[in-house]
């Protein structure tokens, strides 16, 4: 049978705007298309998505559609790397400093948390559900897909790292595996919880991740 996904996202050459300058104004128009494709994408499905619809609901002309993005695929390709982009962004919230403390990662759980709260637990991760539709279309958009998660992998990593070399973590915490679990939690939990509709699948993640966590804690 068919993959509606994989006819409308193939392997294509990466033929976004690189290099190109743009002006303020066309950044500005550009970034409302990217937005407003995204909740498309995340409300309708990529496959039933179309560049007309995208065009429409951003109030902007076709010539200025193909302008930006040469047709739906590399309008979807751009859409990846823009959820990538906020997904990680919402990483760098001040109450979360550089998730370097037990308490930063207690509070980025709780963050996470409200925000699918806040959201009815409905729509899921916006870059997970990017990635659930899209992981097995093309090569090319799974590497594009991969390279977001390795960002937060980068990011997780790096300040388990730190409380490693810092010493509150023991040396046999391996920051690797720890990232990994942290954000499996994160992902998981968050599809049970918007599948349930409920908040305590989440929560249950989450805590037995940093339980895990926070089992490598030294004494001192």
């Amino acid at each position: 049978m068919s993959n509606p996904i994989r006819a409308t996202i193939e392997l294509v050459e990466d033929s976004r705007n690189q290099g190109r300058q743009l002006t303020a104004k066309g950044q500005a128009t550009r970034a409302r298309i990217l937005a407003v494709a995204a909740e498309l994408v995340l409300r309708n499905g990529v496959a039933g998505t179309q560049i007309e619809d995208v065009r429409k609901a951003a109030g902007v002309s076709g010539s200025q559609m193909t302008h930006y993005f040469q047709d739906k695929r590399t309008l979807i390709k751009d859409v990846i790397t823009w959820q990538a982009d906020a997904t990680v962004e919402t990483h760098h919230r001040p109450e979360l400093g550089e998730l370097d403390t037990f308490a930063a990662w207690r509070n980025w759980a709780e963050l996470i948390t409200q925000q699918q709260v806040g959201r009815g637990f409905q729509g899921g991760c916006d870059f997970g559900s990017l990635a659930g539709q899209l992981v097995e279309s093309s090569q090319e958009t799974r590497s594009d897909l991969a390279d977001g998660y390795e960002r937060l992998l980068r990011l997780f990593r790096r300040g388990l790292q730190a409380m490693r070399d810092r010493g509150d973590l023991r040396e046999d915490a391996d920051p690797d595996a720890l990232a990994h679990a942290l954000l499996a939690a994160m992902q998981g939990g968050i599809l049970l919880s918007q599948t349930l509709r409920r908040a305590a699948p989440l929560r249950d993640s989450f805590d037995a991740a940093l339980t895990q966590l926070e089992s490598f804690a030294t004494d001192h």
